[in-house]
């Protein structure tokens, strides 16, 4: 036990030792916030000690959750309070937005508002930063209390303060380096993941939504035809229908029944128009206009 809770006073009773308590209130050794600080980037290999103790006490930082503030005033009243990564959040959850933003509306333009919306939390929301940070090895880091639910806020677990880490991993980048360098950290953890985006589109009736979208490009109205079929009186029947727009086909897909068949191949159409990708290269994303100043 350490030394606080031993006494060798006769008639003393020693302090009962909290180990977990203990344990919650000891920072992160110097090792593992270095390892930490070499696999984001955050260290160029063989940098110097007075570099180190620089970078080392921000990394404390973000893997400071807010909560653990008042949980260390409690116990150690007497000691410096640690600085939380709550300005770092914030600076980093809008950095996180602002990239995802750009990328999916200019990678997917013909996308609908909802489902831009949508790709953007699949991109950067709670799941991929509790995903990443995990991937980082953020978790044995983390510094953070257990907040029971109350009125005004629900209860904090584990997963809300772990992905405060990657998002101010985000913010203490863009304030050390540049925001060139925050979206690059943001292309290689983030948007370079594969998010099926099909998931994202659904329709109720995708015909007429077909209809409302050839109006708009100008386009002819669609038409239905059936290519091919097979046992058609038969228990397992099979029809392929394809949609065109005059000499266009728009969409194919099948199904054990016509209304089944055109149902799919409108729908089909529909995320071929709004899954379109622009080719790299033949875009340039608004914020990096910031990159020559």
């Amino acid at each position: 036990p350490p030394p606080e809770v031993r006494t060798t006073t006769p008639g003393v009773t020693p302090q009962a030792f909290d180990g977990p308590t203990y344990l919650a209130l000891q920072p992160p050794p110097a090792s593992q916030l270095s390892a930490f600080a070499y696999r984001v980037g955050l260290l160029p290999p063989r940098s110097t000690r007075a570099l180190e103790e620089r970078i080392l006490p921000l990394v404390q930082q973000v893997c400071t959750h807010p909560s653990y503030v008042p949980f260390f005033r409690a116990h150690r009243p007497d000691a410096p309070v640690p600085q939380s990564n709550a300005p770092l959040d914030v600076v980093g959850n809008s950095l996180l937005g602002l990239f995802a933003a750009e990328y999916v509306h200019a990678t997917w333009p013909h996308l609908p508002t909802r489902a831009t919306k949508a790709a953007v939390s699949a991109f950067v929301g709670p799941n991929t930063l509790f995903m990443v940070a995990k991937e980082l090895g953020a978790t044995q880091l983390l510094r953070w209390a257990r907040t029971p639910r109350t009125e005004t806020q629900s209860a904090l677990i584990l997963q809300d303060a772990l992905m405060t880490v990657p998002r101010a991993l985000v913010g203490l980048i863009y304030q050390l380096n540049s925001i060139t360098e925050a979206r690059r950290f943001a292309e290689a953890f983030f948007l370079s993941r594969q998010v099926d985006l099909r998931t994202l589109l659904k329709f109720v009736n995708p015909k007429s939504s077909l209809v409302d979208v050839l109006i708009k490009f100008g386009w002819e109205m669609p038409v239905t035809r059936l290519l091919s079929e097979s046992g058609r009186f038969t228990a397992t029947p099979v029809f392929v229908v394809g949609v065109y727009s005059g000499t266009v086909k728009l969409g194919e897909s099948f199904g054990s029944s016509l209304k089944m068949a055109e149902f799919r191949a409108c729908e089909d159409a529909l995320w071929r128009l709004y899954l379109t990708q622009a080719p790299k290269g033949s875009f340039t994303l608004p914020s990096k206009t910031f990159d020559a100043a």
